[in-house]
């Protein structure tokens, strides 16, 4: 059986900048994406986004094929769409699809 594929995990940050410079400057770790908002950065194995609390909930995202199963999907900026879920204990998942 295929396992699931987790894409990334969402921390919450004061300063996207800040924290974007603190991060590649002690992980080896690359700059996939930046603005005021959020960033994402990737590492080896996963990706980490960087997201300011009144913007982006904290979360981690799982890819899926089916994303309309979970609800009604949101079509982002680079053309993803995804639906945000909660678990059994109110843990923030986004069901992704690229």
């Amino acid at each position: 059986m295929k396992r699931d594929i987790l894409d990334h995990v969402a921390i919450c940050t004061d300063s996207i900048e800040k924290s974007v410079i603190w991060y590649t400057e002690n992980f080896k770790c690359d700059i996939l994406y930046q603005d005021e908002t959020w960033a994402m950065l990737e590492f080896e194995n996963v990706k980490l986004a960087l997201v300011l609390p009144d913007q982006h909930p904290f979360h981690f995202a799982i890819l899926k094929d089916n994303v309309e199963d979970y609800g009604e999907p949101v079509t982002h900026r680079d053309g993803s769409v995804s639906v945000y879920i909660k678990d059994r204990s109110g843990n923030n998942i986004e069901i992704l699809r690229y």
